[in-house]
């Protein structure tokens, strides 16, 4: 179980950094049950039991509030995907790691399968989500970029509660996540490499 939800939280890294960050701090603040079998602060690993603390959480929120606002901004947004992929891989990497079972190690190893299975996660939604950003500037010339933000927005709040309240359904919508995640991506590879191709035709 704490596996799926530190996976789940790491996908919702991908939408937004500090949500499910936020997320995560508060529920173990509050102590709200995980699928009514124990408290979220229950499954955080040893050294990790500050992530529930109230500056913490307070921290988080107000980080989360700076962030959704920013991507509202023109052009800004752009610039934040820049910097929120590689932060976006080291936060999926850390709520995993946060939250994986004391079978797993403390080891390298269980660095390794967090950076791996959380860090990945992260990655591959980040890498979609920007994807769609820059499709949406260059055919609204940035006007539509409110409407992806809130849909990554709406996407990230939903993950991360999930994940937090039920992780065994949230591991199987990531699973069907990166199924059409990883088929973007794809996709867009071969439709630039289809436009290259045309663009060498042309000059040919």
């Amino acid at each position: 179980m704490a596996i799926f939800a530190g996976v789940g939280l790491a996908a919702a890294c991908g939408f937004r950094v500090f949500l499910p960050l936020f997320v995560a701090s508060l529920a173990a603040n509050m102590g709200i049950d995980v699928s009514g079998q124990a408290e979220f602060a229950h499954f955080l690993g040893d050294g990790f039991q500050w992530l529930g603390d109230t500056p913490i959480t307070v921290a988080l929120g107000a980080a989360t509030l700076l962030e959704v606002a920013s991507y509202y901004m023109p052009w800004i947004d752009n610039f934040l995907d820049m910097i929120a992929t590689p932060v976006a891989l080291v936060a999926g990497t850390f709520i995993t790691g946060a939250l994986m079972p004391e079978f797993v190690g403390d080891g390298s190893y269980k660095w390794i399968a967090a950076t791996i299975a959380g860090g990945g996660t992260a990655g591959l939604v980040q890498v979609a989500s920007v994807m769609s950003r820059s499709t949406a500037t260059a055919a609204t010339g940035g006007i539509g970029n409110p409407l992806v933000a809130t849909a990554e927005l709406a996407s990230a709040t939903a993950t991360a509660s999930l994940a937090v309240l039920l992780p065994f359904v949230m591991g199987f919508f990531v699973l069907l996540l990166l199924y059409f995640v990883v088929g973007k991506i794809i996709r867009h590879l071969h439709a630039r490499r289809a436009c290259r191709a045309i663009e060498v035709a042309k000059r040919l």
